[in-house]
């Protein structure tokens, strides 16, 4: 696709979760041990009162600071598993929150880890098909208000954070191919229960994050790097010719098992350990940091690969602008 990635920002809930704190709150945690594992140190919990549309809108404003019109925005596409309500679209919240023009598409997509790469795909395909020549792909999540306090598994992992990406139309070819796929088999495997319709009448108590950590682990470990694979046969490209890998943030275990089944080379970008697993905004919060960092420079070749919840997958290549 002639589409290319113009301009990242992101937000961080202002209070954050330490060691210290899991600890405090669980006294027979062994923490060292757990870090060890996961190298997540420090997450980010949104406040009691903030929701994804909140955190989404500060993100997105940082965009509109740095010189982007409002006015350019022709579609906004919220990726969100935490919406503000069940009913209705939460995009449609933000789109007046941010008070963009009333010809602006503006709708939901209910994905976690791979959600960023679908949303480049669908607002790639909306700026080639003439619906618009710039949009807002925003990934905005809150899972802390899912996850209980005594929650070993998940607790220690999943950060509250959004990311708005501004996509663009542009002269080269640089943004795809894409490799997207589902197992829905393993849907009950990361899930809310009692979260939508099936089990609406039941205790709320079951409104709250479950995850199988080694059912997730294990197909990780057999989609990603067929995922991979798939996209390099794609392009017709080697790993060689990838100048970073940038994954999903989902821990270091995971990402390092990932790597040393790959045997790929230490192009890497990692930065969980300072803001966590943000599950659909890792990918955008890691290329706006690796950029920062100076691991990003016009005309890399990168590939970005999502993962998790659904289970849900998708990878692309992207030929890095001038952003």
């Amino acid at each position: 696709m002639n589409i290319e990635i113009k301009a990242i920002e992101y937000y961080l809930p202002l209070r954050t979760e330490d060691g210290k704190t899991l600890t405090g709150d669980n006294p027979d945690w062994r923490i060292a041990e757990i870090e060890q594992k996961t190298g997540i140190l420090t997450r980010h919990v949104a406040a009691i009162d903030q929701t994804a549309t909140d955190i989404a809108a500060l993100a997105a404003e940082k965009l509109f600071v740095s010189g982007i019109e409002k006015e350019e925005i022709d579609f906004l596409i919220l990726i969100t598993q935490s919406p503000d309500y069940v009913l209705l679209t939460s995009a449609c919240i933000l789109q007046d929150t941010l008070g963009l023009k009333k010809s602006c598409i503006a709708f939901d997509i209910n994905l976690g880890c791979s959600g960023f790469v679908y949303g480049l795909a669908i607002g790639g395909a909306l700026c080639e098909s003439g619906f618009g020549k710039n949009g807002l792909v925003i990934c905005s999540e809150t899972y802390s208000k899912y996850i209980d306090k005594s929650d070993r598994v998940c607790r220690p992992l999943f950060s509250d954070a959004a990311a708005a990406t501004l996509l663009g139309s542009a002269t080269s070819d640089n943004l795809g191919p894409f490799e997207l796929g589902t197992d829905g088999s393993g849907f009950s495997d990361l899930i809310v229960r009692s979260s939508g319709a099936r089990n609406a009448n039941k205790n709320s108590e079951e409104r709250r994050l479950f995850m199988d950590g080694a059912k997730v682990f294990m197909f990780t470990m057999d989609a990603v790097p067929q995922c991979v694979m798939n996209l390099l046969k794609k392009s017709q490209k080697t790993i060689d010719d990838i100048d970073l890998f940038v994954f999903h943030q989902a821990n270091k275990m995971v990402i390092y098992n990932i790597i040393d089944k790959l045997k790929i080379p230490k192009k890497i970008f990692l930065n969980s350990h300072r803001v966590g697993n943000t599950v659909s905004a890792s990918i955008p919060i890691a290329l706006k940091d690796a950029l920062q960092q100076g691991c990003l420079k016009k005309g890399d070749q990168i590939m970005l690969i999502g993962f998790g919840v659904g289970y849900s997958w998708g990878g692309c290549l992207i030929r890095w602008g001038d952003m």
